[in-house]
């Protein structure tokens, strides 16, 4: 087994020098789902239905069937959610390479409990750069805004009293720079949407999804846990079914993390 990295990797795990971080969110009838204004037609949530339960309708069994969207709870965004991306892929055709990356995790957790409309920028990134080293090649970019402590009531998840949604993201510059300059191939927020809560009103509308998807990344939304994670040196994987023409899917999604 010398020289086997998969055998040193369940080593780590079974000595605790790797932890398995979970950074999904629970997904149940009462996560938040987005909601859009109208005219347009919003996604339904997750709604059960029992099959049977160990009753006459099968005895020693219980399933149900669901109801749900594609971008429900802890999800992924394949390019063809978007118009910008709608000749890339779908879920199904998305490289497992792509799904099990390295991630760097930039927090503004402190930034965002002061401003809720806060905006990643390109010199936040380069900051971040200066100080823990290039953004990794062919992997992810994680925003640590502290959200996901609101993820248990809709209301204050989706912080739209005020007349509009307000929560943080990427400004208009950062998204396309994202898209079209960096190694990435995606970035993953606490949020209900890989675009801030006021990007509706940006030029171009909603720029993640304009540049990101469009140029054939990413995007994982309602994540969770980031906290526990160190600015670089993590392994993300992310596991969304492999929904033949899906636009996107709920996933689980967890990090591998050295512990020292």
């Amino acid at each position: 087994m010398a020289g086997n990295p998969v055998a040193s990797l369940v080593e780590a795990l079974a000595g605790g020098s790797v932890e398995v971080v979970d950074l999904t969110q629970p997904l149940s009838e009462k996560t938040p789902v987005i909601r859009l204004p109208e005219p347009f037609v919003n996604t339904p949530g997750l709604r059960v239905h029992e099959i049977s339960a160990y009753d006459d309708r099968g005895p020693a069994w219980a399933w149900n069937w669901l109801e749900i969207g594609e971008h429900v709870g802890t999800h992924f965004d394949a390019p063809i959610h978007w118009i910008t991306g709608r000749d890339g892929l779908d879920v199904s055709q998305v490289s497992p390479q792509h799904l099990v990356a390295p991630a760097a995790v930039i927090d503004r957790s402190a930034e965002a409990a002061e401003d809720p409309d806060y905006l990643l920028t390109v010199d936040d990134v380069r900051a971040f750069e200066s100080e823990h080293g290039p953004l990794p090649e062919g992997g992810w970019l994680l925003l640590r805004t502290g959200w996901d402590a609101r993820a248990h009531d809709e209301e204050l998840f989706l912080n739209a009293g005020s007349g509009r949604p307000q929560s943080p993201g990427f400004d208009v510059e950062c998204a396309r720079w994202i898209a079209e300059e960096s190694p990435l191939v995606g970035v993953g927020v606490e949020t209900v949407g890989i675009d801030a809560g006021m990007a509706g009103e940006f030029d171009p509308p909603f720029p993640v999804h304009y540049y990101l998807l469009g140029a054939g990344k990413y995007g994982i939304t309602q994540l969770a846990n980031l906290a526990e994670l160190p600015p670089a040196g993590a392994l993300l994987v992310v596991a969304p079914l492999k929904l033949v023409g899906g636009t996107g899917s709920p996933i689980r999604a967890f990090a591998l993390v050295p512990r020292g």
